[in-house]
């Protein structure tokens, strides 16, 4: 058994498509969307950690750090790289950070929004490709907040779950009475282009499967 020295982190995900990364986090205030309302609230956050081990190095890896009033979302793994979603809640902006591990220039800013161009952080995060900044709001909207700026109504029981260039891969679910899944594939309009029972899995190498 190999041990792995958190500092307090009990639990890692592993990072899609990424050949083997894991990601970890603190959730000292909640999730993001739950940080940013005590924020607004007027309360103090606590800033939460972003720690990152491989599978073979076993290393934790933690590129940035919080600082007050920060708070970090999701990562997504993107052509080689693992982009960070910070929001800065005092300078009143989010950034897409990327974090390459085997370069030089190990840590650069990909995009820089104000919080005022969002109307809240609920179900924001990264997703690929290419990279992709959404927000899926709780009245059924689907958002595409950077590169594009694109707004779209969903159905009620629908997920987005990936990109591919022009292709919207969503999970809508039923119970009816049994459970069950389907595929939606919509263009960048929000039109639905195809539609198929069953669910995705993306692999640690970045291959989707579609079970059926």
């Amino acid at each position: 058994m190999k041990t792995i020295k958190t500092d307090g982190i009990g639990f890692l995900e592993p990072l899609e498509g990424s050949g083997g990364w894991y990601f970890g986090t603190d959730y000292t205030s909640g999730d993001l969307y739950e940080a940013e309302e005590l924020y607004r609230d007027g309360h103090r956050i606590s800033k939460n950690r972003l720690i990152f081990v491989h599978k073979k190095q076993g290393r934790v890896r933690e590129p940035v750090k919080a600082r007050e009033g920060q708070y970090f979302g999701r990562p997504v793994y993107d052509s080689g790289r693992i982009v960070i979603l910070l929001a800065d809640f005092p300078a009143g902006e989010v950034r897409l950070l990327a974090f390459a591990p085997g370069s030089r220039k190990q840590l650069q800013t990909l995009a820089a929004l104000p919080l005022a161009e969002i109307p809240d952080c609920y179900n924001l995060m990264p997703h690929t490709a290419p990279l992709t900044l959404t927000r899926q709001a709780s009245d059924n909207t689907f958002q595409i907040l950077w590169p594009e700026r694109i707004s779209f109504a969903i159905g009620p029981r629908e997920t987005f779950c990936f990109r591919k260039g022009d292709r919207l891969f969503f999970s809508r679910w039923h119970e009816d009475p049994d459970y069950r899944e389907e595929v939606i594939v919509r263009d960048l309009k929000g039109r639905v282009l195809r539609e198929s029972p069953g669910s995705t899995l993306t692999l640690d190498d970045g291959t989707v499967w579609l079970l059926r």
